[in-house]
């Protein structure tokens, strides 16, 4: 559910762009409505409002709305998902809640639930409810595609618009309200819970130049709460809130009522629905600073790399070349000195050969990727779009893995052309699967809507052994059928020796050291992107997100082939390993931070929900490695060829 959010701005441009060129991008079609009895082909009457699945800033497991004991919609259809929608485990489903446009209804009533504390299957419903409301688990209802927001004040007289409001509340034994509970002072009963079994629903609408068209809706607010009715057959929203003790014994009776009002909101849009839940968001304007300011420093810091690169290896070449042409008698020193042994095979050439292939499609697919959602091509209203996207080019650049793990492993100089096949087809890919099994297992444990249903699972799993496997293989055989890689310069056949180095040409140091410059370049992005994944805040900022991609891509290079020159000119030819190494450091940065933001920002509790947390953690982390690492090594690997080359070799 957070990732489709990434989409919202994306839709508004394209909707903005819409009526100018008559053309609307798929899900993007606005929908008209009318009153009852003017219905055509091209505008209907009645609203229906879907429901999603439920989630909470407390814990990673979200449930499905029939996993509640809520009004449930009888014999409706439930809309069909698509592959990112059910890895993400979005579950839309129908409710019982139904409009007709224009048509205002007060207090009607949906359903009433009565649970007999004395009756075990009873008292389980009501417990689950209770703790889901301990937890603050909220709904997530969808009105034409958009989310039914509530909105409230917050501090300094700002308004904030929650695309999700809660089931309800708890006041605690000393009588503190938690959570929802504090915006109605009527909630003070100690050990209660109270249940938001009441929404004030206001739909607003624009109504369409050509009125013919009838109008389309822009915007639906709604406000929780809590009612106790005491006659549920003939409600009258009136009274003292609807409260559960956790001391209450007998039968407790739950009635589920709501209001619905339409309004004409002329100044809004049908373009610019979003907005208002954009510019409501907390600190927008902290984020376009900060994320302005870190581009600007990266930008500078890496302009002047390039410089100091530039002017230094220019020099160097100049001087080289003039001392052989003059055949001057000194002796070669600084990387011209190791010219021999350069492109000498690293060790475990195998091992890095497969982390480049599949660095390398991870690499296309993420760029690709966000290409397409800049342009708009990602729509938030097919949910689940931008995962779907991700894994079908992971799954079809099968083919340039396989490419690249071929042509470096045969230019290292190795033979066993099937197993770098293999490892490069299961190695990460199995690695990433069997963590994503072992967190499913966990979630079907724990009966979490985000469990992957088995058919899925399968479905997945023949993607993989089905195409991703025979592209790679398609791949790796025009590889091999190449020639290995040229190199300027011959390789000694006996290794030289390389000197004592000092603390900072060490390794280690410099590895350690390679990854801070391409992390302080994303970590501003990273706190949104955890934020939007892990408590639900909307990201919306993809243009951004792509300019901090490209800048991540130059910073990795750049401080990988600053490094890789100094290490040069201390005489250390081992480059291969320690470039993947240098910028691929910038992950365990990244896993460092995202320690340090589950036990500072986050409130989550619960051993599975922490498993959850740090597993998929630990696949983002693998990913990131694999991608920063990869561009490292094509970039140390350009820059030694190409002064290699420029520079005269006896």
């Amino acid at each position: 559910m957070a990732l489709r959010r990434l989409l919202l701005v994306a839709a508004a441009l394209a909707a903005a762009a819409a009526p100018a060129v008559a053309f609307y991008l798929p899900g993007l079609a606005p929908v008209n409505f009318c009153e009852a009895g003017k219905e055509k082909p091209e505008c209907k009457s009645g609203i229906e409002l879907f429901v999603n699945r439920l989630d909470s800033v407390e814990s990673v497991l979200p449930y499905e709305y029939t996993a509640f004991d809520f009004c449930q919609a009888e014999g409706k259809k439930r809309p069909s998902e698509n592959l990112g929608q059910v890895l993400f485990g979005e579950r839309i489903e129908p409710s019982p809640y139904r409009f007709t446009f224009n048509k205002q209804e007060t207090c009607k009533s949906v359903c009433t639930k009565t649970y007999d504390i004395t009756k075990p299957e009873d008292k389980q419903k009501l417990d689950f409810l209770k703790k889901s409301m301990l937890l603050n688990y909220q709904h997530h209802w969808i009105v034409d595609n958009m989310p039914v927001t509530w909105c409230y004040d917050v501090e300094d007289g700002q308004r904030f618009c929650n695309p999700g409001f809660p089931i309800g509340c708890y006041i605690t034994e000393d009588g503190r309200p938690k959570d929802a509970c504090v915006i109605n002072s009527e909630f003070h009963e100690k050990d209660t819970f109270y249940i938001f079994n009441h929404v004030d629903i206001k739909i607003y609408y624009h109504v369409v130049e050509n009125e013919a068209l009838g109008a389309r809706l822009v915007a639906a607010k709604l406000e929780p709460k809590s009612y106790k009715h005491t006659h549920p057959d003939n409600p009258d929203c009136s009274g003292v809130p609807m409260d559960i003790s956790n001391k209450a014994s007998g039968e407790v009776k739950i009635a589920y009522t709501y209001s619905v009002s339409f309004h004409e909101e002329k100044s809004i849009r049908w373009a610019s629905r979003w907005d208002y839940i954009l510019e409501s968001m907390p600190h927008t304007h902290i984020q376009w600073f900060s994320i302005m300011n870190s581009l600007v420093i990266v930008l500078f810091l890496s302009g002047m790399v390039a410089m100091i690169m530039l002017r230094t290896l220019h020099k160097d070449i100049a001087r080289y070349n003039q001392m052989d042409s003059t055949e001057d008698a000194q002796e070669e020193f600084g990387w011209k000195l190791v010219h021999g042994d350069i492109f000498r095979p690293p060790r475990k050439g195998m091992l890095l050969s497969v982390f480049l292939g599949s660095g390398t499609q991870i690499l296309i697919m993420t760029f690709v990727t966000l290409f397409f959602a800049c342009l708009g091509f990602l729509s938030p209203a097919n949910r689940g779009a931008l995962m779907t996207c991700a894994v079908v080019l992971w799954v079809l650049l099968g083919t340039p893995a396989g490419y690249v793990a071929a042509r470096f492993y045969k230019s290292f100089g190795g033979e066993k052309w099937k197993t770098n096949v293999l490892l490069t087809s299961f190695l990460c890919p199995g690695i990433v699967f069997a963590d994503f099994f072992i967190m499913n297992l966990i979630l079907w444990g724990e009966g979490s809507s985000a469990a992957i249903p088995f058919g899925t699972l399968v479905a997945i799993l023949a993607l993989w052994f089905c195409i991703s496997v025979p592209l790679t293989f398609i791949g790796a055989y025009f590889g091999f059928k190449k020639n290995a890689i040229e190199h300027p310069v011959r390789t000694n056949q006996i290794p030289r020796q390389i000197p004592e180095q000092s603390f900072y040409t060490k390794p280690l140091p410099g590895i350690i050291m390679g990854g801070i410059l391409p992390f302080g370049c994303i970590f501003i992005q990273l706190f949104f992107i955890l934020n939007s994944i892990w408590s639900h805040q909307m990201y919306y900022m993809f243009g951004f997100l792509f300019l901090v991609f490209i800048i991540l891509v130059i910073t990795c290079s750049e401080a990988t082939i600053l490094l890789c020159y100094f290490h040069l000119c201390a005489e250390d030819y081992h480059w291969q390993w320690r470039s993947f190494l240098t910028s691929g450091f910038t992950a365990v940065y990244f896993l460092i931070y995202a320690i340090h933001y589950f036990f500072s920002k986050l409130q989550i509790t619960g051993t599975a929900s922490t498993i959850l947390y740090f597993g998929y953690t630990m696949i983002m982390v693998l990913i990131f490695f694999l991608f920063t690492g990869t561009i490292g090594f094509f970039a140390c690997f350009w820059f030694v060829t190409k002064i290699y080359s420029v520079v005269k070799v006896d």
